[in-house]
Order: C-alpha cells, then sequence, then structure tokens
C-alpha cells in the first residue's frame, strides 16, 4: 500500500510544478506535460498513471523532521522532482525506452532532440524554483542540489559504461547505483531540513538515510527490470535483460563460477538481440544461480542501513515513523 505521506506530498508538490512548468515555451511544456501523464500526445487533458512522488515525499518528510511546516519544503520537493525527470527523459532516450508508466516515452512522441530540450529545460527550470527567493538556505539548498545532479550524472556515465560488459564487480556496481540513484535520494530526504535551517546533525542523519535508500531502491528497481510484472510496472518484460544492462541480479550471477554462470555469461556475449526464448533462458539461469534472492537481500540489507541512520538523530517521532514506513514502501513495491 502506499504510504500516505506520498499522497501528502504529492498535492504539496504539483502546484508548483504546474508554476514552474508554466515558465517553460508552448513546445516545451507540451512535451512536459506528456511526460507527467497531464495532457496526450496531441495536448489534450489525460489522466495518464503518475509518478511515485517519493522524491518530493522526502523533501516534505525532512522538513517534518525538524519541526518544519510541510510549506517549507515546496520549492525543494519541487527542485528534486523536476532534477528527476531530468534525467528520465534524458535516460529513456539513452536506454532506447519505448514505454514508461504505461504509456510511449516522450522521445517516440516528440523525437530524441524535442525529449532532450525538454529535460534540459526541466534541469534549469529546478535551480530557477530555488532561486525564486535567494535566502540563506535557498542557495545552501540550490548547491546541494547541483552537487547531487553532478553526482547522478557522473553515475549514469558509469552506469552505460557497464552495459554489456560481463566483468563489472558488485563494488563498483554499488558506487555507481550511489551516484546515479543514491544522490539525488539523499539530497531529497535532506534537502526540506536545510531549506528549514535544521541542525546540521539532522541534515546528516536525514542525507545519509536517504543515500541508503537510494541503494535500495535500484536494487528493487533492478529486481522489477527482470521480475517484475508489466502491468504493474509499465515497462516491457525483462528490459534490462533485452538491453544486456549491468543490472544488480547479472552482477551478482555473473560473479559466480558455477555452470549456470558460465552459461549466462555465454549468452549475454552472444551477438545480436536477445529473442523470447534467450530471454526466458536468461531469467532461468538467474534464477539458477541465486540473484533473485541475492537481490531482494541486498535492498533489505540497505534498508536496514537507511534506518540505522536516524537512530538517535534528533527528529520529530512522527515524521521518523513516515520515513520508516516509506522505507518500507521501497523495498516491498511492485511498480
Amino acid at each position: 500500500m502506499t504510504p500516505d505521506s506520498m499522497a501528502r506530498a504529492r498535492q504539496l508538490v504539483t502546484p508548483a510544478l504546474a508554476a514552474a512548468a508554466d515558465r517553460l515555451s508552448p513546445e516545451l511544456r507540451h512535451i512536459v506535460a506528456y511526460h507527467w501523464g497531464w495532457v496526450d500526445e496531441e495536448g489534450k487533458p489525460a489522466q495518464g498513471a503518475a509518478g511515485k512522488a517519493l522524491r518530493p515525499t522526502l523533501a516534505m518528510l525532512s522538513a517534518e523532521a525538524v519541526g518544519a511546516p510541510p510549506a517549507r519544503a515546496r520549492a525543494g520537493a519541487a527542485a528534486v522532482e523536476l532534477v528527476h525527470d531530468f534525467t528520465l527523459l534524458h535516460d529513456d532516450v539513452m536506454d532506447g525506452d519505448r514505454e514508461r508508466r504505461h504509456r510511449p516515452t516522450a522521445w517516440t512522441v516528440f523525437g530524441v532532440g524535442p525529449a532532450i530540450c525538454a529535460g534540459d529545460s526541466l534541469m534549469l527550470l529546478a535551480q530557477r524554483v530555488l532561486l525564486d527567493d535567494p535566502g540563506e538556505t535557498r542557495v545552501a539548498a540550490l548547491a546541494a542540489l547541483c552537487d547531487a545532479a553532478h553526482e547522478v550524472i557522473a553515475g549514469q556515465l558509469l552506469d552505460l559504461s557497464f552495459e554489456g560488459r560481463l566483468d563489472v564487480a558488485l563494488d563498483a556496481y554499488l558506487a555507481m547505483a550511489a551516484r546515479k540513484t543514491g544522490a539525488l535520494l539523499a539530497c531529497s530526504a535532506s534537502i526540506g531540513a536545510v531549506l528549514a535551517g535544521g541542525p546540521s546533525r539532522c541534515v546528516r542523519a536525514l542525507r545519509e538515510f536517504g543515500g541508503a535508500l537510494g541503494l535500495a531502491f535500484q536494487a528493487v528497481d533492478d529486481w522489477l527490470g527482470i521480475w517484475g510484472r508489466p502491468e504493474r510496472t509499465g515497462k516491457p518484460l525483462a528490459s534490462d535483460l533485452r538491453q544486456r544492462k549491468a543490472s544488480l541480479p547479472i552482477v551478482f550471477a555473473l560473479g559466480g563460477e558455477s555452470a549456470e554462470a558460465h552459461a549466462l555469461r555465454a549468452l549475454v556475449a552472444s551477438p545480436g538481440p536477445l529473442d523470447d526464448g534467450a530471454v526466458a533462458r536468461a531469467v532461468d539461469l538467474l534464477d539458477a544461480c541465486g540473484a533473485e534472492e541475492c537481490t531482494r537481500h541486498e535492498a533489505r540489507r540497505q534498508i536496514g542501513i537507511a534506518r540505522g541512520a536516524l537512530v538517535g538523530a534528533p527528529i520529530d517521532p512522527g515524521a521518523r515513523e513516515e520515513l520508516l514506513e516509506l522505507a518500507s514502501f521501497v523495498v516491498e513495491r511492485e511498480f
């Protein structure tokens, strides 16, 4: 079940996102609104599947964690979501993904160039949202956001370099995921506290919580990329395998020396696209290598680290409880 805090965060951030998007040119606003599921290809109102609003939720709860009202986090919540959507628009192009949230991806509808331009505009818009009121805490929040965005981009470059490789070590994969996914969640989980002028001890604890939560999120995402149900994930079955991405289950399996690991290595290294039969065979080999359980175990391990980061931190008990509930959602989700 989706935590109530996510619905609260969506109500908080949606008007801010709409106001931000109104600053864009009509052409860019159309692409962005389509990506958000607000309009269809022709620009008519639509009821597309909304994102999870995980990052705005973390931003909101981090403000509440230091005793501030949710509204103090609104600009930060919008900014982290805009950066997140910047990455999604670009990632879909780089990965060649044709479906997201149960509908065609923006680049397949509007073209590669326009989708990249829309992503670029969101990255800049995120910064502008925080600078509307250039006080000391806003500048600090913007610095944290820019640092996180730099890490995300560096992580994406590493992820691209891993595609098709058979020698990616677990430590290297986790370091990449800490940048690509963990950095923005760490920023999201602390930016509300920064905007509220919260104690540095609380900001550090919340940032550590978000970073570990990001690694758990990525582990579950990788699990869903192979074993998830398309009707829930909004993506084709076993899309990571078809793209030969070095996702966590594959890294676990290829790190072994069993006959199944060697067979999987040969299958992934084979030329040409993987057809349905090859994908099914690869999934069977992953199961035989224990990759599914290893991936779920890593997600649970990172959630344990995230929960531990909050121990002893002087944060609001109610916000702490909602953060822990959010952590449980991340590791148990099916989409």
